[in-house]
């Protein structure tokens, strides 16, 4: 029996073999195309001006004998099938030059054959508006047009007429990366443009600081994930050359509402406030008070970033409404149990240790939650070999949209504790978070004793991914401090001392217009709080007061 199937297996792969032997014999004689014959036309050129007429357009017209098509790979980067044999081509580079272009000839079964030809060619091109807008005749400062939705944004760079033109992927709110350490200097950036003698130069005042993409980080010595400032110097007058553009926008069929058509390269890496690896810039449009550019990422020709800029500096407003009408406070100055027409409370351990991991199990004992001496003192203790805490809402009792939220509080000691002050949105049990949304004014981690956080979660800024920011004081958990919130319609300030450390532009998108309430708790251990230490055995967070102003 095992002979027969062997003999069989064996009877099979020789017809597979005869059948494909068959098959090849379809693509006919495999012969590589040759006589590959290439003949240009520089468009304009007369006896006079042999180079051409200045545009640096090109007609190229290639023939071989067994081709099927062809393909034209030039040495600025480009390359460009062409089935017909015949293809276009500017040529961009200012001056004349010589360009060495290499024509591959396919035929049959994958074969190709190839030849080289010099085209050399004059490109004169200029764009006197855009120095003119560009420099006000002189020299012209520019900034980030930090209040503009948009101002920075990215999408793909590809033929897609609906998409290459703006940022389809992403674009900033206004005001996005200010307050943020990590984000703060890109609105600092000072642009100049002047006019030297005809000559267009840029320079770059950054403070010293560079808002780098994540991706580039290494360039000034740093690492991680996020897109951030660094150290680095930009300073110094370089030149800019201006060239025409190839890009994708510039074969859409609305090209003329949507892109200038003219790059700006920046020479000796110049760039223009934002860090991608990138020196070439296509303006998209161009007025006496606003520019929009678009940059190919430097590691991913697939994606192109977008900035707009203004010739006023970004200057972020403060708040439309005052908020100075006391609303709700408590001050803590009744000893016993916190008022209960005020607080309601979280108990026992919720789903998957409050959704973080957490370790304590909460309580409204006194031994976690009790006001004494002016202020309120919530204390986290060891007991056993699990924790106890507490954790106070003003959920049913106080609720509300908008406003000034300030609280003095004292905070916390020992690896491990996480105090927070913060806030949640109402329609949580129907509004799945971060539907509902969430405002941390304060987080702390005591592994981390000098450094406070801020952040805000909504659908895709959510754990981990939440928008925030993080300032350092020097005494977090020996002396109060004011932690504050300004909350209104158009945006989220994070405030210590009052000193500003994180903001997020409000949108009607966004869950921030509906009402919050109020929490205030000391959690142990989980993903944010960290490994407890072994020694731990109690510590409390005091608040001395809290009080909404609308």
């Amino acid at each position: 029996m095992k002979n027969i199937v062997t003999n069989t297996i064996a009877i099979l792969a020789l017809l597979l073999m005869v059948n494909c032997s068959k098959d090849d014999y379809s693509f006919g004689d495999l012969t590589a195309p040759s006589n590959i014959q290439v003949a240009y036309e520089i468009i304009g050129a007369t006896a006079t001006a042999p180079d051409g007429d200045g545009t640096g357009m090109v007609k190229f017209t290639v023939k071989a004998d067994d081709a099927i098509s062809y393909k034209f790979n030039f040495n600025d980067g480009t390359i460009e099938n062409a089935p017909s044999g015949t293809f276009e081509k500017r040529f961009t580079k200012v001056g004349v030059n010589t360009y060495t272009v290499t024509v591959i000839a396919s035929g049959k079964g994958g074969l190709t054959s190839n030849t080289t030809v010099d085209v050399k060619v004059l490109s004169t091109f200029s764009d006197e508006e855009a120095i003119a807008l560009l420099t006000g005749g002189t020299a012209k400062k520019w900034y980030f047009s930090a209040s503009e939705v948009g101002h920075l944004g990215v999408g793909p760079n590809n033929a897609n007429a609906e998409q290459n033109y703006y940022g389809f992927y992403y674009q900033a709110v206004a005001f996005e990366k200010a307050g943020a350490a990590s984000s703060s200097c890109l609105y600092d950036n000072v642009l100049t443009f002047s006019n030297v003698n005809g000559d267009l130069k840029y320079n770059l005042d950054n403070g010293g600081k560079t808002f780098f993409n994540s991706a580039f980080l290494s360039v000034a010595g740093g690492s991680g994930s996020d897109d951030s400032c660094l150290d680095y110097t930009a300073t110094g007058t370089k030149s800019v050359a201006l060239s025409p553009s190839e890009s994708f926008v510039t074969k859409n069929p609305n090209a003329a509402t949507q892109t200038r058509g003219t790059l700006m390269t920046i020479a000796d890496g110049g760039f223009m406030g934002y860090y991608i690896g990138q020196s070439t810039y296509e303006i998209l449009s161009l007025t006496d008070n606003r520019m929009v550019v678009r940059a190919v990422m430097g590691n991913d020709p697939g994606l192109v970033w977008y900035h707009t800029f203004t010739t006023t500096k970004p200057s972020q407003a403060t708040p439309t409404a005052d908020y100075t009408k006391l609303v709700f406070s408590d001050e803590f100055n009744t000893d016993g149990a916190p008022d209960a027409t005020k607080w309601g409370y979280d108990l026992g351990t919720g789903d998957n240790g409050w959704g973080n991991s957490e370790e304590q199990t909460y309580t409204n004992a006194a031994d976690n939650v009790i006001v004494s001496g002016g202020s309120l003192k919530i204390t986290a203790k060891k007991v056993g070999s699990g924790y106890t805490s507490a954790r106070l809402k003003s959920e049913n009792k106080f609720e509300f949209t908008y406003g000034k939220i300030e609280i003095k509080a004292k905070l916390t000691t020992g690896k491990g504790t996480w105090p927070a002050l913060w806030m949640l949105g109402e329609d949580y049990a129907t509004n799945t978070w971060p539907g509902c949304g969430e405002i941390d004014i304060m987080e702390y981690k005591g592994s981390q004793p000098t450094t406070i956080y801020g952040t805000l979660h909504y659908p895709g800024n959510s754990g981990g991914n939440g928008n925030g920011g993080s300032t350092t004081i020097a005494n977090a958990a020996t002396e109060f401090h004011v932690y504050k919130a300004i909350w209104s319609p158009a945006s989220v300030k994070l405030y210590v001392d009052e000193v500003l450390f994180h903001t997020v532009a409000n949108t009607s998108t966004l869950p921030f217009n509906k009402d919050f309430f109020l929490i205030m708790n000391v959690a142990m251990g989980g993903t944010f709080g960290g490994a407890i230490d072994s020694g731990f055995t109690q510590s409390s967070m005091e608040v001395d007061y809290i009080r909404v102003y609308q």
